[in-house]
């Protein structure tokens, strides 16, 4: 199957049906405020409203259909660009250059899962201009342009010449990864408990915001939960709310993780990974590991007792918006195949080398600053203004205990290892994360040094990479400034060609 990508193409006939779809889902998010508007309205009312939704379906209808139809690309040889033509009234024409495109995804939403089609998005580094994305066209198409747009890399043996032999490639591949479902279950009960409680919040307080706006706000009975806890004890109803929160969080957890990570495979295809997951939206990603700029490898307790890990992959970014793009996450590992993925990314098991500890102001600030600030505001609110706040001592005290444990153990884990090739910061209290950059990937690299710092010996230093930066406080200002130099001499005298 060779498919000339040379002549202005359009999307698949359907991608109408997507586009439409697309932009009605995005209507439908205010469906409740709307039907509690038409509850509380007359006859008429509901005629107008029903008239002006009829309305609006039209007129996203004839929308869709003239975006659909000024919708081209095509690839031009010549100057080695990927060109989108876009717009209805204005029109606009985006210019990708093939040799600056380090990713390109192959996507598929719900609707595009229904309809039977599939999106592409290409991502580059270095350029804060739009970028490709098609919206619905065939899965054969998808995986010849993915594989036409990823030929410009300068690597021959990475050239992938034939498009029918990427479609086979991606079906008759054997997974060098697959997590299963009882690893991706093991992630969502162990991990982003913080996220996920403030998503609760969040959609609460927004939907009754959006019910006060509209004068609905009596739909929730407030009373019942003021009356429940009048009739029972603080603490009894402090237990209750933790254990529904708690209940909730592990759910929302454990349900985003399956639908967003289902069937999770890594394929090794030509010097490259190619990972594919996804229940409802499936994806399908190319990681090159010269584009690789950082590697975060996260672990908590339990998720150590269970020998689950995660794993996020960092690549080259152009600004700080593009950062959520950059990152791909692979859940549920275990220990072997944490090193399997390393060994690939950076042709050998990164080590950790000479460490650096920070001085133990890097402790004491925060204790004054998250622990002893709130604790004296809230002896001196006692004294002076309200004195019932004593009455929940206990809560002062859980809170001083609770984050001085939290901070001693952040500033036990905080190092720096550092190797021949590979720099390892190591953070965190709970979810300890070991974040790996190559030596010959850093941009820059700044060093800072308050001058009540400078009698101590002590400082901090910042590594700059396409995909981000990695600090470290507080640590020998000396000994860093000696590896300052040393890098920076190594980066000088690399040939190394990520971009």
């Amino acid at each position: 199957m060779e498919v000339n990508f040379n002549q202005p193409q359009r999307q698949s006939l359907l991608g109408i049906l997507v586009i439409f779809l697309e932009s009605i889902f995005h209507v439908l998010k205010a469906l409740p405020i709307v039907v509690v508007v038409l509850l509380k309205s007359n006859p008429k009312s509901i005629l107008v409203t029903c008239s002006i939704l009829l309305a609006v379906f039209a007129f996203f209808a004839i929308l869709s259909f003239l975006k659909y139809r000024n919708f081209t690309f095509y690839i031009d040889d010549e100057n080695d660009e990927f060109i989108i033509n876009d717009g209805v009234i204005n029109k606009s024409k985006t210019i990708v250059q093939l040799h600056k495109i380090h990713q390109v995804n192959i996507k598929q939403n719900l609707i595009q899962r229904i309809i039977g089609v599939y999106a592409l998005d290409v991502d580059t580094a270095g350029s804060d201009e739009k970028e490709g994305s098609i919206k619905a066209i065939s899965h054969q198409l998808a995986i010849a342009l993915k594989s036409r747009l990823l030929e410009n890399d300068g690597k021959k043996e990475n050239v992938i010449e034939d498009s029918f032999a990427a479609i086979q490639f991606e079906h008759t591949a054997i997974p060098f990864l697959k997590i299963n479902w009882v690893s991706l279950l093991k992630i969502g009960l162990t991990s982003n408990y913080v996220k996920s409680v403030g998503l609760i919040l969040t959609f609460f307080f927004t939907i009754y915001e959006n019910l006060h706006q509209v004068g609905a706000d009596d739909i929730i009975q407030t009373e019942h939960i003021e009356g429940f806890v009048d009739s029972n004890s603080l603490w009894y109803s402090g237990l209750v709310f933790v254990l529904i929160m708690f209940s909730v969080v592990f759910l929302i957890n454990i349900g985003r993780t399956l639908i967003k990570f289902f069937d999770f495979t890594v394929v090794q295809q030509k010097g490259s990974l190619m990972l594919t997951y996804g229940l409802i939206a499936t994806q399908s990603t190319i990681l090159k590991p010269e584009k690789v700029q950082i590697v975060k490898i996260s672990r908590n307790y339990l998720q150590k007792k269970m020998n689950v890990l995660e794993v996020k992959i960092r690549q080259a970014i152009s600004s700080r918006q593009d950062d959520g793009k950059s990152l791909i996450e692979i859940p549920g590992c275990n220990a072997s195949e944490r090193d399997e993925i390393l060994k690939l990314l950076f042709n050998e098991l990164p080590k950790r080398g000479i460490m650096m500890k920070p001085n133990f102001r890097k402790l004491v600030f925060p204790i004054f600053l998250i622990i002893v600030l709130p604790l004296t505001s809230y002896f001196f609110f006692g004294n002076y203004v309200e004195p019932k706040v004593f009455e929940y001592y206990y809560v002062a005290v859980f809170y001083g205990v609770f984050f001085l444990i939290m901070l001693f153990f952040g500033f036990k884990n905080y190092k720096l290892f550092i190797s021949n090739n590979h720099i390892i910061k190591q953070s965190g209290s709970w979810d300890v994360d070991n974040e790996i950059i190559p030596i010959e990937k850093i941009q820059a690299i700044t060093t800072s040094q308050l001058f009540w710092h400078k009698n101590l010996n002590i400082g901090s230093l910042t590594m700059h990479t396409a995909g981000g930066n990695i600090t470290f406080h507080l640590g020998k200002f000396d000994k860093i400034n000696e590896y300052v130099n040393l890098w920076l001499y190594g980066i000088e005298t690399s040939n190394s060609n990520w971009m």
